[in-house]
């Protein structure tokens, strides 16, 4: 698959060795010049930042050390105090260039950190790293941190790994980092994303045309532009109607939210499906949403609910299954037996999703979109919530891949992978960390998904639609004071930007 032009690739350490290779071989660009710009770009984002103050590199042994140096010698020549620590060992061709156009000494990496330092840049390991740090190196980094001084990173934090945005036992966690020519999924992608801080991409030459292709890439706004719009001649059924399936004794709000979410997103006809006992409830609450009761057991629903409900899908549109469930046996085997039997598209979050743990081979052929937080993945995976957060990228693709799926880890980095592509939210506000936002989600996926676009663009436009929504909320409300129902009010604006 290629990554479409409303995702902006993030290119991975392999992809950039084969760019620089090109530009250099291919297009005749010295890469000296490139590193001659990759330190200029540096200098100026530590001039921006920290304007006066003695500067402090940390140099490794390869070409990152080399742009370290570079900017090094260019703030000296502008007047700075620096120092220059360097890695021992040998040095790559272009760093040996660039210390011998230093006309100055430097120290050991092993120096201590001056502690009148202003700003530290590390530039200790680039791109081509990963695994733990070494030796001196690893002294450095810990060195670094343990010193309280901000620090600036030169392409990548040492200790990030850029492709995937795992992050070694030993690592940097920089101010600001000035990253080379792209950025790279380690600066985008948790938790590398945290380590990076403020991400500024400095452009070195290389010429446009490059071969290869990224597999990641960072979503951009103008995916809604692709959207379906309501015209004279729509009507509800047109607009794409949604079925939400779910609810239970005290989770009955998980479905109400998910529903009022679909509608604001464009949705024309928004049916909950929910258990008999409960749907006084849900009258009470959904004004504008149609309610379908369900025979329930003590408040659950049961296999015996899904041959009714897939009757009131005669119009077609989209179906979410698991806001509010609840996880007794009868629920789980209701998910089962619904996405079986369904002809339509699908998501399953939440609840639903426990109807396939450790059984996502199960779902392959469903066509649906899951939405899974850190927790239900693991669940997913059969592996522990700390291990899906160190390693997202890689387990949002196997579970892409078992599920035969699109999948939407959620996050303020939300991932949504699909047949080998991974799309990565730019982020959105802190406020969305509150019950009710991820039952939101659904409901903008499962409206899009009726209204007919392909699923992972709907997918990847409804993390943005909803993460844009996020923004104006926490804009309007406050982001620690806003709730689920304030990002439903942002969505219809947002959707009709």
């Amino acid at each position: 698959m290629t990554l479409a032009d409303w995702l902006e690739p993030l290119p991975d350490a392999e992809l950039m060795r084969a760019t620089d290779a090109w530009a250099i071989g291919e297009c005749g660009v010295p890469s000296l010049d490139l590193m001659e710009r990759a330190g200029e770009g540096l200098a100026g984002l530590v001039r921006d930042l920290f304007p006066g103050g003695r500067v402090v590199v940390l140099a490794g042994r390869g070409n990152n050390g080399g742009d370290g140096l570079v900017a090094g010698r260019l703030l000296r020549a502008g007047g700075r105090e620096v120092d220059l620590l360097l890695a021992d060992g040998e040095l790559s061709a272009d760093a040996a260039a660039n210390l011998a156009r230093l006309g100055v000494g430097t120290l050991p990496l092993a120096t201590p950190i001056p502690a009148d330092a202003a700003v530290l840049i590390d530039a200790l390991l680039g791109t081509g790293a990963s695994g733990e740090p070494r030796g001196d190196v690893a002294d450095a980094i810990r060195a670094a941190c343990d010193s309280g001084i901000p620090v600036i990173s030169a392409d990548i934090p040492s200790g990030v790994d850029a492709s995937s945005g795992t992050v070694a036992a030993t690592a940097i966690r920089a101010l600001a980092t000035a990253t080379f020519h792209a950025a790279k999924p380690g600066l985008c992608i948790e938790p590398g994303r945290s380590h990076a801080g403020t991400v500024r991409v400095i452009e070195i030459g290389i010429p446009d045309g490059a071969p290869g292709e990224a597999s990641v890439g960072l979503i951009r706004d103008d995916v809604l532009d692709t959207l379906p719009r309501r015209g004279v001649a729509s009507t509800k059924f047109t607009s794409g109607p949604v079925l939400v399936a779910g609810g239970s004794p005290g989770l009955t709000g998980a479905p109400c939210l998910a529903a009022m979410g679909a509608q604001r997103a464009g949705a024309g006809y928004v049916t909950a499906c929910v258990p008999a006992s409960l749907s006084m409830v849900f009258e009470s609450r959904l004004l504008e949403v149609m309610t379908l009761a369900l025979p329930d057991d003590g408040g659950s629903l049961t296999p015996a609910c899904a041959a009714p409900l897939l009757a009131a899908a005669r119009h077609g549109g989209a179906l979410v299954v698991g806001p509010g469930l609840g996880r007794r046996d009868e629920a789980l085997a209701f998910v089962r037996e619904l996405v079986a039997s369904a002809s339509l598209p699908l998501v399953i979050d939440a609840d639903g999703l426990s109807a396939y743990a450790g059984e996502l081979a199960a779902l392959r052929g469903a066509g649906a979109v899951l939405t899974p937080h850190e927790g239900e993945l693991a669940r997913l995976l059969g592996i522990s919530s700390e291990e899906v957060a160190a390693e997202r990228l890689r387990c949002v693709r196997e579970a892409a891949e078992a599920a035969g799926a699109v999948v939407v880890l959620k996050g303020d980095d939300t991932l949504v992978a699909a047949g080998g592509l991974v799309a990565v939210s730019p982020g959105a506000s802190a406020g969305l960390a509150t019950a009710g936002t991820g039952d939101v989600l659904a409901g903008v996926v499962g409206a899009l998904l009726a209204a007919q676009v392909e699923p992972l663009r709907a997918a990847v436009a409804a993390v943005r639609l909803h993460a844009l929504a996020g923004i104006a909320a926490a804009a309007r409300r406050g982001r620690d004071g806003m709730i689920a129902s304030d990002v439903i009010e942002e969505l219809a604006v947002v959707r009709t930007r």
